[in-house]
């Protein structure tokens, strides 16, 4: 006879990583420990296996490399598996729609990565998703990479509010984000744009002084600045500009003289994949204030810090 034995069992709440402000402030700090302790058993060469059996799916309607590989190898050595999908090999590249595939993955999988254009498209999806979504970029926001750019500077230097954070370049994905980590960990962002690509006011208006400053001068800019950061002139969906964007953005290039006045313990960052010659010269994105590496490999640690968070709490 069939015994029906009731359990109750204590669901943990699901939540989703789709801009950084996502995370209030003791979260972020929370998976910086986490991150700090799974780093160092990687560097000692220890196990954490937490995620035992649990499956990410990975989903690139944008290519990848760094966000790939650590996301692929975050959920493996954490003795999980991973999927990577691509519109070539999914329905989504068959004009199923996102509601659809969301619902569908999410029966199947314990946790999503989506990288996808437009910021609606993963709000859609996390919204007929079961399990938690990860934003790995879209066109407004890069989360994972300021939430390992910020992991990356504590590493290297102290608490990172009351400091200076230069944005030099394209008021893009990673400028915004910048902007909602200085509004949560209390920094000042400089943001310093070539005419016609500014930030947009409609984001920046009610946003005080203290936290957000636009600069015209790329120099200005970067005095005292305790970070300065860059990235690609033309992201990817803006090719057909990039000729255009070498010319407007020709006195935006990070060089020697930034740094000179920018603070003493200055570092400098990039999300990578860098244009040498173009948003930076090689000597800086190779020199003694460069952690790009550091910034490159602590995706890794970083990402599974925030997959064990969004999985287990």
């Amino acid at each position: 006879m069939d015994v029906m034995v009731n359990i109750k069992i204590k669901k943990h709440s699901l939540r989703h990583f789709l801009k950084l402000n996502d995370l209030n402030l003791n979260e972020i700090y929370y998976i910086f420990q986490k991150a700090r302790l799974i780093k160092n058993k990687f560097v000692n060469c220890c196990e954490h296996i937490t995620l035992k059996n649990k499956t990410l799916a990975m989903i690139f309607e944008k290519a990848s490399t760094r966000t790939r590989v650590s996301f692929e190898a975050g959920i493996y050595q954490m003795g999980g598996h991973a999927i990577n999908l691509t519109l070539h090999d999914s329905q989504l590249g068959r004009s199923e729609t996102i509601e659809d595939t969301a619902q569908v993955l999410s029966r199947m999988v314990d946790i999503i990565m989506l990288r996808t254009f437009e910021q609606t498209r993963i709000e859609r999806f996390a919204q007929y998703s079961r399990v938690p979504v990860i934003n790995g970029l879209t066109d407004d926001y890069h989360p994972c990479q300021i939430l390992t750019d910020i992991f990356t500077y504590l590493e290297h230097r102290d608490n990172i509010s009351n400091k200076i954070v230069a944005w030099i370049g394209d008021s893009n994905n990673m400028a915004y984000t910048w902007l909602q980590a200085a509004e949560i960990l209390g920094f000042t962002l400089h943001v310093s744009t070539p005419p016609g690509y500014e930030m947009d006011s409609r984001k920046t208006n009610n946003i005080p002084s203290k936290i957000f400053k636009q600069f015209s001068d790329p120099y200005e800019a970067c005095k005292g600045a305790h970070i300065i950061n860059t990235d690609v002139w033309t992201s990817m969906g803006f090719e057909k500009e990039n000729n255009k964007r070498r010319i407007d953005f020709k006195n935006w290039r990070v060089n020697e003289k930034m740094i000179s006045v920018a603070h003493s313990d200055v570092i400098f960052m990039h999300c990578l994949p860098a244009h040498r010659g173009e948003e930076v010269e090689s000597n800086i994105i190779d020199g003694s204030k460069s952690v790009v590496w550091d910034e490159a490999s602590n995706r890794l640690h970083v990402q599974k810090a925030l997959m064990e968070f969004l999985l287990i709490g």
